[in-house]
């Protein structure tokens, strides 16, 4: 049976690199045990974990490191997207070998493909697995509502989409109208959030179980989800809106947001470095000060690890 119980707080990792761009695993080990330590539900290596600068080996060895560190104790989901239907059902097949408990997987978008393509395209690597698969539905490579439900019929693993492509508030009312309308394993999927978490009550009232936010402040997103769980919607939000500019500086391209992401946790004390591998904007040193001030009115602390 393919799981279909995931939902909550899903935070996609940021890769630690060192000062001359190799991976530090010993920091990647903190980062997931940190985790888990304040109650996320699962995690992800993706696109915010710069997954497209990493060779296929250091996939590997990241995926197999995170595994090996969760031990069982939340799923793990990998991205596998790539820009042929050979090499993502290459990069599916490797994940499940490695452990990953669900994939992520992007349409190809180098060479815009017809809906049809698309459609086919997943519903071949969904056939190539065992394990669930989330539709990612980004502004870049989009999965539009009416294409999820479709893609979603022809395969029970094709159960899981992440909305992302803005605005994600309609979107994702749409794709859930949509779901509720449609009969057979399209009734089923399943409505994740993403793009840094900064619209997840909106979401959740429109159909979404959970969501992927960055790697910065699991602890917050752990705290206002279980406060929405309890029922305690308004002190959830409250709580949530005192972070906005936060995440709101988190929501900054070309690599931008992966540099201040690694700043923060290395002001947390879950890395040594805030290296992001080239290419990606560096933040300058008032965007630095700027930072800094934002968190220490927010108070964050550093976590015992």
């Amino acid at each position: 049976m393919v799981d279909r119980t995931m939902n909550g707080i899903f935070p996609i990792l940021a890769t630690p690199f060192d000062e001359k761009g190799q991976i530090d695993f010993e920091d990647l080990e903190r980062e997931v045990e940190w985790m888990i330590g304040v109650g996320v539900n699962g995690v992800g290596v993706a696109v915010a974990s710069e997954i497209y600068k990493l060779t296929d080996p250091e996939r590997d060895e990241i995926l197999t490191s995170v595994v090996k560190q969760v031990d069982g104790r939340i799923p793990v989901v990998m991205n596998t997207g790539a820009m042929g239907t050979d090499v993502t059902v290459y990069y599916s097949q490797r994940a499940e070998e490695l452990g990953a408990n669900a994939l992520m997987i992007r349409p190809p978008s180098f060479i815009p493909m017809p809906a049809g393509e698309v459609v086919e395209f997943f519903s071949r690597v969904g056939e190539s697995v065992g394990i669930p698969i989330f539709l990612q539905d980004q502004a870049t490579a989009q999965v539009p509502p009416g294409m999820a439900i479709e893609i979603a019929k022809r395969h029970e693993n094709l159960c899981y989409i992440k909305v992302e492509t803005a605005p994600t508030v309609p979107r994702m009312a749409e794709t859930a109208a949509l779901r509720d309308a449609a009969t057979g394993l399209a009734g089923d999927l399943i409505l994740f959030g993403g793009a840094g978490g900064a619209f997840l009550f909106e979401e959740l009232r429109r159909g979404s179980v959970g969501t992927m936010p960055g790697s910065v402040i699991p602890d917050v997103f752990v705290d206002v989800w279980e406060r929405w769980q309890d029922g305690d919607e308004a002190d959830a939000e409250a709580e949530f809106r005192r972070y906005g500019a936060l995440i709101r500086t988190l929501k900054q391209p070309q690599g931008l947001d992966n540099w201040i992401y690694k700043e923060i946790l290395v002001r947390r004390g879950i890395f040594k470095s805030a290296h992001a591998r080239h290419p990606a904007v560096r933040p300058d040193r008032f965007q630095i000060y700027e930072l800094e001030q934002m968190l220490d009115e927010l108070e964050l602390e550093e976590p015992e690890v």
